[in-house]
């Protein structure tokens, strides 16, 4: 991995996960796979992980995880429906409980005034019990500081920090 990532937060995410009896996809552009390695490096992350999607391009994101050309063409891959499409694209095609996204800008280039270098979005989307309407996606946006490689891994820990908070306010609810 890029930077060293902290295993102790997929084994928290992966514990929730675990007692909750739920299962969790990712769908990842900026961070190419390095989600799905933190979660997987935690033995036992087959009882709760399903599938990995590194959807790097635009057509990748259409065509695995129904990201519509709208979206794409008007908010460009970085934007909030962008990370909003892929959540919950990732969690609808797997048919898993979570869906965790991330789109960003790692860098060195890219970058734009409104969108600059270490700018990341992440979402994240539950998929309640049929009937219950409680399904929802929530996207947050972040500018994170240093190298390619940094930004990777604040990118992963962000996502997952995330997706626990969303798992620990799901028990409470």
């Amino acid at each position: 991995m890029d930077e060293a990532i902290d295993l102790d937060l997929a084994e928290r995410v992966g514990d929730a996960l675990r007692d909750a009896d739920e299962t969790l996809s990712v769908a990842e552009s900026c961070t190419g796979g390095l989600i799905g390695a933190a979660i997987t490096a935690v033995p036992g992350s087959s009882d709760y992980f399903d599938a990995g999607l590194c959807t790097y391009a635009y057509d990748a994101k259409r065509r695995h995880l129904g990201v519509s050309r709208e979206a794409l063409d008007e908010h460009g891959a970085v934007s909030a429906p962008v990370a909003r499409q892929m959540a919950r694209g990732v969690r609808d095609v797997t048919d898993v409980t979570w869906g965790v996204a991330t789109t960003g800008i790692a860098g060195p280039t890219g970058g734009t005034e409104e969108n600059p270098v270490g700018t990341v979005y992440v979402g994240v989307a539950y998929a309640g019990p049929w009937g219950s309407e409680s399904s929802y996606v929530t996207v947050s946006r972040y500018v994170f500081d240093g190298d390619r490689a940094a930004i990777r891994a604040a990118t992963v820990e962000q996502a997952l920090s995330n997706l626990l908070a969303e798992l620990e306010r799901s028990r409470v609810s």
